[in-house]
């Protein structure tokens, strides 16, 4: 069962293509464990977290409730995450023939994240309508330094009551400077598998409830 992420993401009031981007790099916290990890001397932990930032800030998983409004070739957004004050910042490079977009998020302690992808245009199938996105990242903090490489495929589902959803899937290769090497592998159902250096696989789930408004039930009087 896919959790909602794309809320935030997609806020009622509606988003252009950059602001939606930016808002979905919103999740710096991942960036955040990897430069703890770093602090501790954990560089194949610190390349774990960095290279699970790449494909959550790469994806959303839950209603498509619109499609984002397209910017202008040139156009950018820059907007801090509320988690973390991270600055993330994207911008449209060109949108001929493919729709290429940079990005960076610059967390409060000088670790920076910077990428870009290129959509490639829409393929149709069983599952739905895909948008592939060769994908490239990297990651430095001092003098560590990460890479990756990979295609990410944004998908919507269609629904014959309207419900339809995005999801994502694809993989990643990576590697830092400090001789980690491995892959990322991403499902439709949200799940990460990522395997280091021949070591045990570790996974993680990047559906996750985000800005929910739950109303709690007033206590009952003594």
């Amino acid at each position: 069962m896919l959790i909602e992420t794309a809320r935030y993401e997609l806020p009622p009031e509606g988003i252009t293509l950059l602001g939606y981007i930016v808002r979905r790099m919103h999740k710096t916290e991942w960036l955040a464990k990897a430069s703890t990890a770093l602090a501790e001397g954990k560089t194949e932990q610190a390349l774990e977290y960095a290279a699970v930032y790449a494909a959550t800030s790469s994806t959303s998983f839950g209603r498509a409730y619109y499609q984002p409004r397209f910017n202008r070739v040139g156009d950018q957004v820059r907007e801090a995450d509320p988690t973390t004050g991270a600055t993330v910042t994207a911008k449209l490079e060109s949108d001929s023939p493919h729709y290429h977009i940079t990005y960076e998020a610059i967390l409060p302690d000088g670790g920076a994240f910077r990428g870009s992808e290129r959509i490639t245009g829409t393929t149709v199938g069983l599952r739905g309508l895909g948008m592939p996105a060769p994908s490239r990242f990297t990651f430095t903090s001092g003098d560590y330094n990460a890479e990756f490489e990979g295609i990410l495929t944004s998908e919507l589902t269609l629904s014959l009551f309207g419900n339809t959803r995005i999801r994502a899937y694809g993989f990643l290769n990576l590697k830092d400077n400090f001789g980690n090497a491995g892959r990322l592998e991403l499902n439709r159902a949200g799940d990460i598998a990522i395997r280091i250096n021949e070591q045990p696989e570790a996974s993680h789930s990047i559906a996750k409830i985000t800005w929910m408004n739950i109303q709690l039930p007033a206590p009952n009087p003594a």
